[in-house]
């Protein structure tokens, strides 16, 4: 797992927004922006499935 600001520095480093990143994965762009930021804890639905596709946490996803 990583933490936030692991993440942040990869998309940094790949030259990616946070809504880039959004866009590119077919997800909530305001979402991911408060998830990167800390506003929001992921534990359901689209928010769990953003923070384990963007490494932050283990867990499944189900479509």
């Amino acid at each position: 797992m990583k933490t936030r600001e692991q993440v942040r520095a990869e998309l940094r480093y790949h030259g990616l927004s946070m809504a880039a990143w959004a866009r590119k994965n077919g997800v909530n762009e305001e979402l991911t922006r408060r998830i990167l930021l800390g506003r929001i804890e992921c534990q359901y639905g689209e928010s769990h499935k953003i923070a384990v596709k963007l490494g932050l946490k283990d867990g499944v996803i189900e479509e």
